[in-house]
């Protein structure tokens, strides 16, 4: 059985990283063709696009009644997006510059905001369907508010191919299918490889899951910092967790309610509530996200291991 956990994990990452660039490439040709800011296009399409794996974990974790693996790999990729992903950015695609107080900073003190209320929410150890409803209306409710906050910005700088609109978002729908799908099969094979060593649920989603569950973030974010497009990546990484903090957690719960184990929850938010308050206060005063910001933050990520272990 190891070996086809293996196999899993093998098969479904280079699955994701080929899909990802068709993700970036349809993405940047609909942002061209509308009058809508790229740092909404990476905080709306691609964050809940890339999300996929953590929507689809915590409805199938919901129907089979573990709670614990939905609020782990949820509160795990918040906590891993806005440290790991966002620190390994200038080491794989090289320094950026960020826009102090910007989207970035409103999505980060959002996504704080929504981490506390998930806490207290989740604090009674049952995740009922109003508490998902409560959960999903802040998504909705903040992805409003960034919308009409967010600066509007240069368009992207991208030639458009004469392709119709139809053609790009069926594209992206198709892509990311394949990116979550790519993913969601390396991470099951990393679930069945920890599984094997007794590892509890929270625990296994918190670190294994919410990697693999972050692969696309990460593939998308690189790409588009590749394709000179920082606001696209940084937006999809701040927004990702964001969603992770809601839209995510609050999936499964709404099509079936479970119990989780309350501590391990109120722990995990409050490490991804200290994690992305970091990333707010970094960049806010700094212009430059280049290798020791990114060292900072994973070293924060590192962190948690010495937290919860």
């Amino acid at each position: 059985m190891i070996f086809a956990w293996l196999a899993a994990v093998v098969v479904g990452f280079p699955v994701a990283v080929l899909a990802s660039q068709r993700v970036v490439r349809h993405a940047k040709v609909m942002a061209a063709q509308s009058r809508i800011p790229k740092f909404v296009v990476g905080v709306s399409l691609l964050a809940v696009g890339t999300d996929l794996p953590e929507i689809a974990n915590s409805i199938i974790a919901s129907l089979a009644d573990q709670g614990d693996i939905n609020v782990g790999d949820s509160l795990g990729s918040t906590a891993t997006q806005v440290t790991l992903v966002l620190g390994l950015m200038p080491f794989l695609g090289g320094a950026m510059m960020v826009k102090r107080g910007g989207g970035t900073v409103k999505t980060a003190w959002l996504t704080v905001a929504a981490l506390a209320l998930g806490a207290a929410l989740m604090s009674d150890g049952f995740i009922a369907r109003t508490d998902a409803l409560i959960l999903i209306s802040a998504w909705l409710l903040g992805s409003i508010y960034l919308w009409r906050r967010v600066p509007q910005v240069r368009q992207l700088e991208f030639e458009l191919d004469g392709l119709p609109r139809s053609y790009h978002v069926v594209g992206t729908l198709v892509a990311l299918l394949f990116v979550a799908g790519g993913a969601a099969l390396a991470v099951a094979g990393i679930i069945g490889l920890a599984e094997t060593l007794g590892i509890p649920g929270f625990l296994i989603s918190f670190f294994g899951a919410s990697i693999g569950t972050s692969l696309p973030e990460l593939i998308v974010d690189v790409s588009a910092l590749k394709s000179g497009e920082p606001e696209l990546a940084v937006g999809d990484a701040v927004g990702s967790s964001f969603v992770d903090a809601t839209l995510s957690i609050g999936s499964g719960p709404l099509i079936a309610p479970t119990a989780i184990t309350a501590g391990f929850a109120i722990q995990g938010a409050l490490l991804a509530m200290v994690a992305v308050a970091i990333v707010a206060l970094l960049f806010s005063r700094v212009r430059r996200h280049d290798r020791r910001t990114g060292a900072l933050l994973i070293i924060v990520y590192a962190a948690f291991y010495l937290v919860l272990l």
